[in-house]
């Protein structure tokens, strides 16, 4: 039995500790809450929207190491939130939280953390940790700040390897909504902040399963009146509001382990023969309830510069993606074709139904912050809920 790796920086100075559960202990400069998470760490390679990631609740359960050296230059601000309350547990970078300078912050980084809880660590070298992660997969670990630099070691590793994993957990229904309401907010524009809703033309129903918000802004913007549901909702009390379109949002967790409550209301809800279109953890419900297969893969997909082929359009666009699980390719039944593709590893990244309306894509064409090459698939949604397609 080989000894565990030995610790890298040095521990006498040192606020924080990212501790993994082989024994691999990394000394830092500790950030956000003084206090210890747990989680599946995972890497994020996008240069901006540090804020909207961490705040994505597909990140539930999951410790976030930023590739890029420079986080925290534009600060944090009261409207770049993709949700209520951020569901990853804690985050690790290069370098110190840098100074903001953007006139759109009203915040440090480090004061924006501390306020919702979220323990992180600086210093570490996330290059390296990249490389363990592409290589071995992603590890259980703890990030533990302590502003006396004492840390209970032996503790903490017990504590990683405690951590049972994504795989197997289902998550949705720690970050779904608890009741049916109405969104009524569209996209941010420079000089007027968020605008009102669009005039309604269309009735959407979005299942939240741990959705942006800026996904349902697209949907409003397009005109949709946009009616979001918990996770658990039945067919029933979403075809009870009439909607016109059926949306399936993204999400945290392994859909395999959410399927017992989430496939059985899809398939009624295709059977009903609604537009449906779905994002993600949505989209791998969509598959698991058509007939598919999903597994952890062993990377994930996370960051804002992944290339995808539409083979319906023959393009290629750069894609912000954020998922650990996949739609087995081999799995797809007659009846369902693929659509997209990543030029990545060539992972199956989009399906939809031969002869229904129904479609969905593994990656996030909402984009927030960017890039907006997939805005276009709202409006494919919108054209099947019009009849101009399919």
């Amino acid at each position: 039995m080989t000894a565990p790796p030995t610790p890298t920086g040095g521990a006498s100075s040192s606020t924080a500790a990212l501790v993994l559960a082989d024994g691999t202990v990394t000394y830092g400069i500790g950030i956000g809450a003084a206090r210890t998470a747990v989680g599946e760490l995972c890497f994020n390679t996008s240069m901006t929207g540090y804020q909207e990631i961490v705040t994505d609740p597909s990140y539930a359960g999951q410790i976030i190491a930023f590739t890029f050296p420079h986080i925290g230059n534009v600060g944090a601000n009261e409207e770049d939130l993709e949700s209520t309350t951020p569901a990853a547990r804690g985050v690790i970078l290069r370098m110190d939280i840098t100074e903001p300078s953007n006139w759109r912050a009203t915040r440090h980084l480090d004061q924006w953390l501390k306020s919702y809880d979220l323990p992180g660590i600086a210093g570490v070298d996330v290059r390296a940790l990249t490389r363990r992660i592409r290589d071995g997969g992603p590890p259980n670990g703890v990030v533990a700040h302590s502003p006396d630099g004492k840390f209970d070691i032996d503790a903490l590793v017990e504590q990683a390897r405690g951590f049972p994993g994504l795989k197997g957990m289902d998550l949705a229904r720690d970050v779904t909504c608890h009741q049916t309401y109405r969104w009524e907010e569209g996209g941010w524009t420079l000089g007027r902040g968020y605008a009102k809703s669009a005039p309604a033309t269309r009735k959407v129903v979005a299942i939240d399963y741990g959705t942006k918000r800026n996904i349902l802004r697209c949907l409003t913007d397009l005109g949709c009146e946009v009616t979001v549901v918990p996770a658990t909702a039945t067919a029933e009390e979403v075809l009870g509001h009439e909607p016109d379109g059926v949306f399936l949002s993204n999400g945290p967790g392994d859909p395999a382990a959410s399927a017992g409550y989430a496939v059985p209301e899809i398939r009624k809800i295709v059977d009903a023969g609604k537009p449906v279109f779905g994002i993600c953890f949505g989209h791998q419900l969509l598959a698991l309830a058509l007939g598919c297969e999903t597994e952890k893969m062993k990377l994930g997909h996370r960051g804002a510069n992944q290339p995808v082929k539409d083979f319906t359009t023959g393009k290629v666009e750069i894609t912000s993606q954020n998922h650990g699980f996949r739609v087995i390719r081999e799995s797809l039944p007659e009846n369902v074709e693929e659509t997209h593709r990543s030029l990545f590893d060539g992972t199956l990244e989009g399906i939809r139904l031969k002869d229904r309306p129904v479609f969905s894509v593994q990656y996030h064409p909402e984009a927030s912050p960017g890039p907006k090459d997939s805005h276009y698939l709202f409006r494919r949604f919108t054209d099947f809920i019009d009849g101009k397609e399919g």
